[in-house]
């Protein structure tokens, strides 16, 4: 572990990141929940299983991702599709995220719009071969 890893919760106050996954087929959806689930602390539930709700438009799944700890490295899930996945919080936060789906998938940035504190960041998800 480097020193950039044991950095505390307490000099980054700002570890909660907002995950959005649309367009995509909801056990793709449920295998990002699933694989965050496993690095870290998530406010959906283990039992939450993503639906598609009917009528118009896009359904977008979201999810608040704690990644001040580190719970455990997520195996590789396979994903019928790539996934296109949102994510948005501070810059350690996203980083530290990135880092937790890269154990499960393989991710590749599409873009990023920066802020001040935070940032938004737009990843395409594959499974890993």
């Amino acid at each position: 572990m480097n020193s950039a890893e044991q950095v505390t919760h307490a000099e980054h106050p700002s570890a909660e990141v907002v995950v959005e996954v649309d367009s995509c087929a909801t056990e793709d959806a449920h295998a990002v929940f699933s694989a965050l689930r496993t690095t870290f602390v998530s406010d959906r539930p283990a039992d939450d299983v993503p639906e598609e709700v009917p009528g118009p438009g896009a359904t977008v799944w979201t999810a608040t991702v704690d990644v001040t700890d580190l719970r455990a490295e997520a195996e590789p899930r396979p994903l019928r599709e790539p996934v296109i996945v949102n994510i948005q919080g501070g810059y350690w936060a996203v980083a530290r995220l990135r880092q937790g789906l890269a154990s499960a998938f393989a991710v590749r940035v599409l873009g990023t719009a920066a802020g001040d504190q935070e940032q938004e960041v737009q990843l395409r998800l594959e499974t890993r071969r």
